[in-house]
């Protein structure tokens, strides 16, 4: 059965948000051109992740001789994007993501997949129910890249504050901890 894979080869908005309060939080990666609106659930810890791994690939491009890329140091100001994000209607909740650098067209490459469960015989079953298999490809060029990162970093680190005595997250209704003993 083909693969039916949700592109985007030059998206005019590329974000992660959330929907729910803190530590009740649903992240997702939303992406759009045009009309064409796709959603796909991820943990917050992937998130972190691909916010981190994508700085990584941007940090290591700096580096070559001249900046051939043209890769920004930090996010450009004109590609901040603060806004919520649009009507979510989840297509798929993610499992496997990959990240590439794609020198030919100078972007970042994300492809997400969604959980794939496997039966008593070891056989894949999609968690769709075994309707057509799908993907997220994404392609975003390095100022857009870097601003997906930073914006990633601030929606991960806006949640539940931690705790001063054992760092672990506050929650709205209270929290008690046990010290580690000494």
């Amino acid at each position: 059965m083909p693969t039916l894979v949700h592109e985007f080869a030059w998206p005019d908005r590329v974000v992660i948000g959330t929907v729910g309060v803190p530590g009740s939080r649903t992240f997702y990666l939303q992406v759009r051109t045009g009309k064409q609106i796709v959603s796909i659930a991820l943990e917050k810890q992937q998130s972190a992740q691909l916010a981190e791994k994508i700085d990584e690939i941007l940090d290591q491009l700096l580096t070559l001789e001249g900046n051939p890329f043209s890769v920004p140091t930090g996010t450009p100001i004109e590609l901040v994007d603060n806004d919520q994000l649009e009507a979510v209607e989840e297509q798929f909740r993610t499992g496997a993501m990959t990240l590439g650098w794609d020198p030919t067209t100078a972007q970042v490459v994300i492809e997400a997949y969604p959980i794939i469960d496997v039966d008593e015989d070891d056989e894949p079953i999609d968690a769709n129910g075994g309707e057509v298999p799908e993907m997220l490809l994404v392609r975003m060029p390095v100022g857009a890249a870097r601003a997906f990162a930073k914006r990633t970093r601030e929606v991960v680190g806006a949640g539940r504050p931690a705790c001063p005595l054992c760092g672990y997250p506050v929650d709205a209704d209270g929290h008690v901890c046990t010290l580690p003993e000494v």
